[in-house]
């Protein structure tokens, strides 16, 4: 799995790990069953804390997407075709809340912020 995190982000680095992880999943590059790397293999390969692996591996296991067997791994959850839907919904709605925080945050207001969505959908 080729996963990139930014040091210096101010995001929290498991945080990232787990909207990466997320993200595969949601695309269907890992799939059902799956085995994730084990936390110590991913740490070295990242370069970060075990610690910081399993809190990430614990908060996907959290949410639902991933499941931890004991002495085996941890796998990619089985998701019904509805949950999946939901989790790119819930995607893209967090990808809008961004956007709209960057926009408010530089000074546009509502209107030019619905401009701005208004040119996208029409292309």
């Amino acid at each position: 799995m080729h996963i990139i995190l930014n040091n210096s982000s101010m995001i929290p680095v498991y945080e990232q790990l787990v909207d990466r992880i997320k993200r595969e999943i949601i695309l269907g590059n890992l799939k059902e069953g799956e085995c994730l790397p084990s936390v110590r293999a991913f740490s070295n390969e990242l370069k970060i804390s075990a610690l910081t692996v399993k809190k990430a591996y614990d908060k996907l296991e959290e949410e639902g997407f991933v499941v931890t067997v004991h002495g085996k791994g941890t796998y990619v959850a089985a998701a019904d075709r509805s949950s999946a839907l939901e989790a790119r919904r819930k995607a893209v709605e967090e990808e809008f809340s961004r956007a709209v925080s960057k926009a408010r945050s530089v000074g546009l207001n509502n209107d030019e912020i619905r401009d701005i969505v208004e040119i996208f959908l029409e292309d």
